[in-house]
C-alpha cells in the first residue's frame, strides 16, 4: 500500500510547477513616434488688490459712547410779560429748561434691562458641546453683556442698550 501511494505522489509530480510562457522575438526595429511640444502663449497671472484681513482682537475691545453733556437751555421771558414777576417764576426762568440727558426713561431701561436677560438666558441654555466649541465667542459675549449691566448701573441707559445688541448679535450668529 505504502508503494502504492509513493508511485502515485512520484508520478503526480508537484501541483506548483510554474507554467512560463515564451515571448515572440521580434526582428525588425520600430520607429518611436514624436510628439510635437505645444506651442501655447503664457497666460500671467492676474493681480488683484484685496483689503486687509480684519483682525479679531479689534472687535474685543469696543469704544464705549461718552455722555453727552447736557446743555441747559435758558429761556427768556416774552417781551410783552408783566413788569413784576412773582419770585417762583423769576427762579424757574433762570435756571432754564432742565434736559434728562437723553433717553433715560423708565421704558428704556426696562428694555436694556430685558435685553441683558434674555442674553444671560440664551448663554445659559447652550449646549455643553456648543460651550466648548465656542469659548472664544461665548467670552465675548459675557464679556459684552458684563460692559451692558456695568453702564446700566452707572445711569447709561443708551449705552447699555448699546452693548447689549452687540451681545445679541454675537449670540445670533454663534447660534447659527
Amino acid at each position: 500500500m505504502l508503494l502504492w501511494a509513493g508511485m502515485v505522489c512520484a508520478l503526480s509530480g508537484c501541483r506548483h510547477k510554474a507554467v512560463v510562457l515564451k515571448l515572440p522575438t521580434t526582428l525588425t526595429p520600430v520607429e518611436l513616434a514624436t510628439i510635437p511640444e505645444p506651442n501655447l502663449p503664457m497666460v500671467e497671472t492676474p493681480q488683484i488688490k484685496v483689503p486687509p484681513v480684519p483682525i479679531a482682537a479689534a472687535a474685543a475691545h469696543p469704544h464705549r459712547e461718552r455722555k453727552k453733556p447736557v446743555v441747559k437751555a435758558v429761556v427768556t421771558p416774552p417781551s410783552s410779560a408783566p413788569a413784576d414777576p412773582d419770585p417762583q417764576q423769576q427762579e424757574a426762568v433762570s435756571i432754564g429748561a432742565l434736559s434728562t440727558g437723553g433717553d433715560s426713561s423708565p421704558q428704556a431701561k426696562n428694555e436694556a434691562v430685558d435685553m441683558i436677560a434674555s442674553i444671560e438666558k440664551r448663554i445659559n441654555g447652550l449646549s455643553t458641546q456648543t460651550a466648548e466649541e465656542q469659548k472664544a465667542q461665548i467670552s465675548k459675549v459675557r464679556n459684552f453683556e458684563k460692559q451692558a449691566q456695568d453702564a446700566l448701573s452707572s445711569g447709561d441707559v443708551e449705552g447699555a442698550k448699546t452693548l447689549a445688541t452687540k451681545a445679541k448679535l454675537l449670540l445670533d450668529d454663534l447660534e447659527k
